[in-house]
């Protein structure tokens, strides 16, 4: 394991463990309430529960440090491998093969420190190779003339000896480069690499420093960007850095260094793997059927007092452009329907304008789902991340399109 503190406290997402209230300070205890109250349920020692602390981890998994002796490790519940697959999907991290080398980590810390050295490796070859580069517009005052002269400007200032010149220059400090530089930053703060990774993290920052402006950036800085023969290899930098900006939390100050949690939003995950699996066998599944794949398909609703909804998933039927089925995400417990979600399909199907709405589970919902409350047939459909991923993500567009018969 590359992280080794002192005292490492492993959870399992949605579940307890204890600990007897002298082996764990309450100044934690009271960060972790107050710093990572989404991601760890913490219950102080009380009478109530035998004088011993509780913690309940929630939807999120990764490592939290809370000192550079103390950390907090919060495993998956599904095999550690589908998770690599779920990341391979939703981050487009095919060419890393994290799925073939998943038994060379036992843990995610262990999974970052593999893609942390990867990154770090390819950005220093690149940077020997030479960084990409390209033209910037520029104004400036010259003693000689560069590119085009400002001619409404001097006519303007006659007595000015400089001459005013538009030109272009090309840089390597650009919002390409500063992606990876803000990166390498990053995971310099984390806390989780062991030395030998951080050694190589520190060259290929060392290699940008100077060259390229440390700037802050998000992982949404990491789409986006155009790519041609001369960056082409950007594309899977940029893949590597938003996965790292993705799921980089609040730091940690903690006497001179500053830690930074590593933690994945199983939420976001979920719905992001389902979109891109489906989207990765849409012309195997979904065209044959006349179908089509939307992701984030706006609410046509006031909004203005709550923000903008966006449905998770829509399916289009490709000869009318009409929507067949929307899809909502649900990363959440399978033994007990809420009754919000319900209504939220049934409203997301009615302003589309159809009668199928689906509930997509990580696992079977117990009981089933399928009822028709008005018009509009809800079913709760698991896309099973416990299983196989592809043999889940066939089974469960079977579902879809079996089950949705009568519509079709």
């Amino acid at each position: 394991m590359s992280v080794a503190p002192q005292q490492l406290i492993t959870l399992i997402e949605y579940r307890s463990a204890t600990l007897p209230q002298a082996d764990f300070a309450e100044h934690l205890g009271l960060h972790l309430r107050d710093t990572h109250k989404h991601q760890v349920n913490v219950e102080f020692p009380s009478i109530g529960n035998s004088h011993q602390w509780q913690f309940t981890a929630q939807s999120y998994v990764g490592y939290i440090p809370l000192a550079p002796a103390v950390g907090i490790r919060i495993q998956p519940k599904i095999p550690i491998q589908n998770l690599f697959g779920m990341l391979e999907y939703a981050y487009n991290l095919g060419e890393f093969k994290l799925l073939a080398n998943w038994h060379h980590c036992d843990t995610l810390e262990d999974l970052y420190e593999r893609l942390a050295d990867i990154l770090a490796r390819r950005i220093s070859d690149r940077a020997r190779r030479g960084l990409y580069r390209t033209y910037i517009p520029k104004t400036e005052r010259l003693s000689c003339l560069r590119g085009r002269l400002d001619i409404p400007h001097q006519i303007r200032h006659p007595w000015e000896t400089r001459l005013q010149c538009h030109y272009q220059e090309q840089t390597a400090d650009i919002a390409e480069n500063q992606i990876l530089l803000w990166t390498l930053h990053q995971i310099r703060r984390h806390g989780v690499c062991s030395e030998r990774v951080l050694l190589t993290v520190r060259k290929a920052y060392r290699a940008l420093q100077g060259t390229v402006t440390l700037t802050p950036c998000t992982a949404r800085d990491c789409t986006g960007h155009t790519y041609n023969r001369l960056n082409t290899d950007y594309q899977s930098l940029h893949a590597l850095c938003r996965f790292f900006l993705d799921h980089s939390g609040p730091s940690l100050a903690s006497g001179d260094r500053r830690m930074i949690p590593f933690l994945i939003n199983m939420n976001d995950l979920f719905e992001a793997f389902v979109y891109e699996w489906l989207k990765a066998h849409a012309e195997e599944l979904l065209k044959p059927v006349g179908l089509r794949l939307k992701q984030q398909a706006p609410v046509p609703l006031d909004t203005s007092h709550f923000g903008p909804l966006k449905i998770d998933l829509v399916l289009e039927d490709i000869q009318t452009d009409t929507t067949r089925y929307v899809l909502d995400t649900k990363y959440k417990r399978t033994d007990k329907l809420n009754t919000s979600d319900l209504h939220q399909a049934i409203a997301y199907a009615e302003t589309k304008d159809t009668t199928e709405a689906i509930l997509v589970y990580p696992q079977a919902l117990i009981p089933p789902l399928d009822i028709r409350p008005n018009k509009v047939r809800v079913r709760g459909l698991a896309f099973n991340i416990s299983q196989d991923l592809n043999e889940a993500g066939r089974a469960f567009v079977k579902a879809v399109l079996e089950t949705g018969s009568d519509s079709l």
